[in-house]
């Protein structure tokens, strides 16, 4: 549609005062709906694009500083059945900008090439101009263009005060969203970080130290923090027991922690040295991008050689028995004579799931650590199944063992916009399934999250906070519902989460009405765990088994969940002790929000978890209906002992019970240790 018939009076409102407050016309005809939520930008931007469309002309975006990289694109994603026919543009010159990096928008087409529609350089202050700078007054466009599947805006992160589109708009299918159903356990709630030093003695690490493993039993999952080096420490020569950097026995602790039903996600991060070695003096640090010096970080054949020792690793310790031996490699030689010989080994079955680097959108390490979105789903489409084959034999997880689940790396900024352009990037290159859905190159969404005064962000400047009080159940259900909607319902998890325990950290637990830090730490662990089971998230994993410094004020570096005695903390207690008695049992209804009371289930038996879900040592009575149950049976968990286990009489089934900020449990029978 054409918006002739209201340009010539518009303009002349601008000669009169366009620069006046409250002169321009928001809602005139032809106005397209721009959610100005919904644009990611391929940078560490720390603020969105929604000022660019909230109708004040008068306010520029600021999307943060120090932007690793300058000159970037921000996508805009079209939704399924959205459809735009953009026939003219306006953009108001607030402040204007640097006309030497003029801002450009395109419209990208269903063969994804990009059409460019306005280029904005400022020429007039405090007026309205049109897509071309050698015409600013003219707004509509020479053509008018339609069928694009995205809008992007290039820019050097300077922008107009606003910018509108008109034409003809249809809105989007209203999208059915099919809710997770799965029957996951409480006990996939009870993860921990750890690295092999906490299970084998660094004196003799070929041998498991018992004194070592009993309290890991306290968890039910364990995040490995596999150092790729420690693979393959020459480059094309692999070894796993032992590892010929540091001794270490792989076979022995994954075999371990299978016997004990301890899931093991195996994250392989960072980069060997030979690999760290091709950057430049002054740029080399093992969690650069995982690529050599100098490649294009948006070519999944750059990633090639950390496929290759993905698909190594999941020869070995996948459950594919019937892998051609001729692929594989191990390093024969011995360190010294009579040292032990690594062998190879296929179809182990001790790891099911594999994790694509961590935090590859480390912003605090330069642009030599940091990949956008649309880099880290080209590294993942390589180490995934090597770019769907393209890479050849013997390089990718699924061409190793399909069976084999790949966790794409924890995200340090839980951002929807990063994981879209992942998606995007994905619709472009891999396409699509024959069941409509998009080919993504992971099985498992992955993010961290610390709960704190500033909701998650990854500053110096905050305190850990109850998970209730911060957006830490927003964010998860951001995610889920992203997860829903392009990735068939795929599972989403939290690998890091925690608080420390030292007075001088940003991210400690503070001692609550009494209760020390510790006792905090365990309460507001145990009602993380609760909260992401209330919504939706398949597994977390926490920060750490032990501290990195005991004495460290660093953030991060006393979030240790045992001593370094090797006894538990009660966060430690409190976990072993509920996946223990409950760690069976399945979210399925929220009754109450304040206190909060969750129904679980386990089979034909019941189970509600209650708190009250504040900071302040507040406690009050809430009435629990069991229904015909002539007994209750309450569980409270205890520091440095067993659960307290108390049973008392119902009046006709219900029950006062006096909720506290440490979870209670209670069912109607009595539960077996």
């Amino acid at each position: 549609m054409k918006i002739a018939s209201f340009i010539i009076p518009l303009l002349l409102f601008c000669i009169t005062g366009c620069a006046q407050k409250d002169t321009h016309n928001f809602h005139m005809p032809g106005k397209i709906p721009v959610d100005g939520k919904r644009w990611y930008q391929l940078t560490n931007a720390s603020a969105d694009l929604s000022m660019l469309f909230d109708k004040d002309q008068y306010q520029k975006p600021n999307t943060g500083y120090h932007k690793l990289i300058e000159h970037y694109d921000a996508w805009y994603p079209l939704l399924d059945g959205e459809q735009m026919t953009i026939d003219s543009i306006m953009m108001y010159c607030w402040r204007c900008i640097d006309a030497a990096h003029p801002v450009t928008i395109y419209a990208v087409m269903p063969d994804w090439t990009k059409v460019p529609i306005a280029v904005f350089k400022g020429a007039r202050a405090a007026t309205w101009e049109g897509p071309d700078p050698d015409k600013p007054g003219v707004f509509t466009l020479a053509k008018p263009v339609s069928g694009m599947r995205y809008l992007i805006i290039n820019s050097w992160g300077e922008f107009p005060g606003e910018i509108e589109f008109y034409g003809k708009y249809i809105a989007p299918h209203k999208v059915g969203i099919t809710v997770n159903n799965r029957p996951t356990p409480l006990g996939n709630y009870f993860g921990i970080n750890a690295f092999e030093w906490n299970f084998q003695n660094k004196i003799d690490p070929d041998k498991a130290d018992a004194s070592m493993l009993d309290p890991i039993k306290n968890f039910t999952g364990v995040r490995h923090y596999l150092d790729w080096g420690k693979l393959e420490a020459t480059e094309g020569n692999y070894t796993y027991n032992p590892v010929h950097d540091g001794g270490w026995n792989y076979d022995d602790m994954y075999q371990w922690c299978r016997d004990q039903h301890i899931e093991v996600l195996a994250c392989l991060k960072t980069i060997p040295k030979w690999m760290e070695d091709t950057y430049p003096q002054g740029q080399r640090n093992y969690e650069n991008v995982p690529a050599r010096y100098g490649k294009d970080l948006s070519d999944p054949a750059s990633y090639i050689e950390q496929a290759k020792v993905a698909f190594q690793f999941a020869a070995r310790y996948g459950s594919n028995k019937n892998i051609d031996v001729r692929l594989l490699k191990v390093d024969n030689r011995p360190r010294w004579t009579g040292d032990k010989i690594n062998t190879i080994k296929t179809g182990l079955g001790h790891i099911h799931y594999i994790e694509c680097d961590n935090e590859r959108d480390k912003w605090w390490k330069g642009r030599v650590a940091y990949q956008t979105g649309r880099e880290y789903a080209a590294n993942l489409s390589a180490f995934y199944d090597g770019h769907k084959g393209a890479l050849g034999a013997g390089v990718g997880v699924k061409n190793a063992d399909p069976d084999m689940q790949v966790v794409m790396g924890g995200l340090a900024d839980p951002s929807a916009g990063y994981i879209q352009g992942m998606i995007d990037w994905c619709k472009q290159y891999r396409g699509y399934k024959a069941d409509g859905a998009v080919d993504l190159p992971w099985d498992v969404i992955n993010y961290h999250y610390y709960s704190n005064d500033a909701n998650g962000t990854n500053n110096d400047q905050h305190t850990g906070v109850a998970p209730e009080l911060t957006t830490t159940a927003k964010t998860a259900e951001e995610l889920v519902m992203l997860a829903q909607v392009y990735g068939k319902g795929m599972p989403v998890w939290v690998t890091e989460a925690g608080y420390d325990l030292n007075a001088q950290s940003p991210q400690r637990a503070v001692a609550v009405n009494g209760r020390s830090a510790q006792l905090t730490q365990a309460d507001w662990i145990l009602r993380t765990s609760l909260l992401y089971a209330r919504n939706g998230i398949d597994r977390v994993f926490y920060y750490e088994l032990y501290d990195d410094d005991a004495k460290s004020t660093v953030k991060y570096g006393t979030s240790g969940l045992l001593n370094e005695d090797r006894t538990n903390r009660p966060a430690a207690d409190f976990i072993g002790q509920v996946n223990r008695m409950l760690g069976k049992y399945t979210y399925a209804q929220t009754i109450s929000t304040d206190p909060l009371v969750d129904r679980y289930s386990y089979g034909t038996k019941t189970m509600y978890a209650l708190v009250v879900p504040d900071a302040k040592g507040r406690t009050t009575n809430y009435q629990l209906d069991l229904g015909n149950a002539d007994s209750a049976y309450i569980y409270q968990s205890q520091p440095g002992t067993q659960m307290k286990v108390t049973k008392l009489r119902t009046d006709k089934g219900k029950i006062q019970i006096r909720v506290s900020e440490t979870p209670v449990f209670v069912t109607s029978t009595a539960l077996l240790k």
